[in-house]
């Protein structure tokens, strides 16, 4: 697998070297910390404690001590997001969303090929990851910039997911087997790599360097940091066996923010149901939360990139 043409990115310590020590990080609170705080938060909003957050201008992040101390504010409003917006309301908001039409009996024979072909392809699936999952440990335990996997226990998406993605996309491209459409999904197997901000950019290139060693090529990277809804950079990856995966790339505080505080706001924004006064609510919740991010130095100016053919 051929490497990207990437714009050279300078390395202090030269060539990869195993074990090398990882840069002095600024401070950031430790991971149990974080989670302590996160869950103690919400279960003071869940309690009704917290008075009602009103929507407001975020002030200078530099000024008021970062996203961080923003957290409680932003799990207040979403508390508050929640009350005003049930899920309930949606079937009652949203009349005009078309019912699915039911399949006629003639396309039952292909339903159940349709059932019997994905679950084989789900079953290759979760053979492949294994071997996926021991290069992304032994390139965390080798990486020289000291980046972290996090969220590693929810690597395979479910599997209940995959095959309702199978069968909607069968009804776009009903000529694909389940196999073909699996093979294109590019997030069943996914991973988050985490590092301190002031090793982002050079740790993005090495891991990116060591995956290919292993024998896996990138085929797509998409850089969010210059977004306003989302900060990050997610990858698509292929192994020399044709199985595609995802890793993302984060930082401890843009890790959170996804995961923690606008995972909610971005389902609700891809459901169908959500309407558009609830949406404009939702991105404007979500632009709020990541003006807050500090964005590494260097991580703009990382590349887009996509091969021809994926």
């Amino acid at each position: 697998m051929g490497a990207l043409d990437l714009p050279s990115e300078p390395r202090e310590d030269g060539p990869i070297e195993q074990g090398g020590p990882a840069p002095e990080s600024r401070e950031l609170p430790g991971l149990e910390e974080r989670d302590r705080v996160y869950e103690e938060t919400r279960a003071y909003i869940e309690a009704g404690a917290a008075e009602r957050a009103e929507p407001s201008e975020p002030p200078d992040a530099r000024e008021q001590g970062g996203y961080w101390d923003q957290v409680p504010q932003f799990l207040e409003k979403w508390a508050e997001h929640e009350r005003r917006w049930p899920r309930e309301q949606h079937a009652l908001e949203d009349s005009d969303v078309p019912e699915a039409t039911p399949r006629s009996d003639s396309g039952s024979d292909r339903d159940k090929e349709l059932r019997a072909e994905t679950a084989e392809a789900v079953d290759r699936i979760r053979e492949a990851e294994p071997g996926i999952s021991a290069d992304m440990r032994t390139t965390e335990r080798e990486n020289t910039y000291g980046g972290w996997l996090e969220g590693f226990d929810c690597r395979r998406k479910g599997e209940d997911r995959l095959k309702e993605k199978v069968t909607e996309q069968a009804e776009a491209e009903p000529d694909k087997s389940s196999a073909e459409i699996l093979r294109k999904i590019p997030d069943a197997i996914r991973y988050t790599v985490c590092f301190q901000p002031d090793a982002y950019t050079r740790g993005y290139y090495d891991i990116k360097e060591r995956m290919e060693h292993l024998g896996h090529e990138m085929y797509e990277s998409k850089n969010s940091w210059g977004a306003a809804e989302y900060k990050g950079i997610n990858t698509r990856w292929a192994t020399a066996g044709g199985q595609r995966f995802e890793v993302q790339f984060h930082t401890p505080d843009s890790f959170h923010a996804k995961h923690h505080v606008t995972h909610t706001a971005y389902e609700r924004i891809r459901d169908p149901a959500t309407s558009k006064a609830e949406s404009r609510e939702l991105r404007a919740f979500q632009r709020e939360v990541c003006s807050w991010l500090g964005i590494p130095d260097g991580a703009v100016q990382i590349p887009d990139y996509k091969k021809k053919g994926f």
